[in-house]
């Protein structure tokens, strides 16, 4: 499995805080974003590995799971908290005895992760004893992967921003049963829904025009110069439709406004809602005329007076 260095993916060191975490993914998905790199399918795809890094590193448990096995993080987190020998004694068909649960941590180290186990002393705690014996025949199918056969079986699901904001459904095949399942409004990347024995792991796709920040979105908004500078009226989009923002005189390039209520609905509580925060872009009236042109010498010239 190749390896992704998270961390290096944020421009952050391993010790990062959470809110370094945050910070970090904000601004990198800024520069990044398909909005504002039409075409670029180099900035599109570094994109998807910030969110991809930051789906990881905001989760406290999956953070700590990737810095302890690296590479196979993803294998560890998907077969549960321990791993079910008891298929494993007794080899030979002598009477089975009561098995006994060995967690990763024992795992890494039987395997050489620091305790200096061998195979010999490994296989001898497992069987109870005495040399190893070599299982005959072939193991069963079930018994080539991590976790319990009949354990949660984890299935990775991608949503759209906009589902995310109302809650959507997904209709999931196992074995010879169809169901649906409903994810609810507010989930983010990274949020799990549980069905039966069955957990869907979210991942909420790139939006064009917003960014997602825990229950606030991100946006930018056009706006002429001369509503920058006089004072204007704007329509900007939301997840709901578009409504009216007020731009004062003399507003500058890159100011943001912060509409109330704008933004996801709260996970726990879908009363409750984020805000949507508006970044002005100025756009400036080019090319100008030859009449403009003189105008915009005169003011020139009278600023610098």
């Amino acid at each position: 499995m190749d390896y992704k260095d998270y961390y290096a993916i944020l421009g952050l060191r391993r010790k990062a805080s959470a809110s370094d975490i945050k910070k970090a993914y904000r601004k990198m998905a800024r520069k990044f974003h398909p909005d504002v790199n039409s075409g670029d399918a180099a900035a599109e795809q570094k994109f998807k590995e910030i969110n991809e890094a930051y789906a990881v590193l905001s989760d406290g448990t999956k953070r700590r799971t990737y810095d302890k096995f690296g590479a196979q993080w993803k294998q560890y987190e998907q077969s549960g908290q321990s791993f079910d020998w008891s298929q494993w004694y007794n080899a030979g068909g002598a009477e089975r005895q009561q098995g006994r649960t060995v967690s990763p941590e024992e795992f890494e180290q039987m395997f050489g992760g620091g305790g200096g186990s061998s195979f010999s002393d490994f296989f001898q705690q497992l069987f109870g004893g005495g040399p190893a014996q070599t299982r005959k025949g072939p193991r069963p199918s079930h018994q080539t992967s991590f976790g319990r056969p009949d354990g949660d079986q984890k299935i990775p699901v991608e949503i759209s921003l906009e589902e995310a904001f109302c809650g959507t459904k997904r209709t999931i095949q196992q074995g010879s049963s169809r169901f649906e399942v409903t994810i609810p409004a507010g989930v983010k990347t990274g949020s799990k829904v549980r069905a039966g024995d069955l957990i869907m792991t979210v991942a909420v796709q790139p939006h064009k025009e917003f960014v997602m920040d825990g229950n606030d979105l991100h946006a930018k908004a056009p706006v002429d110069l001369y509503d920058a500078l006089l004072g204007g009226e704007v329509h900007v989009n939301t997840l709901q439709g578009a409504v009216a923002l007020t731009i004062p005189a003399d507003t500058q390039n890159g100011q943001v406004f912060r509409l109330k209520g704008q933004g996801m609905p709260d996970l726990k509580n879908n009363k409750e809602r984020g805000d949507l925060l508006v970044e002005v872009v100025v756009e400036l009236p080019v090319p100008l005329s030859v009449e403009a042109r003189r105008f915009i010498e005169t003011l020139q010239r009278a600023s610098s007076e």
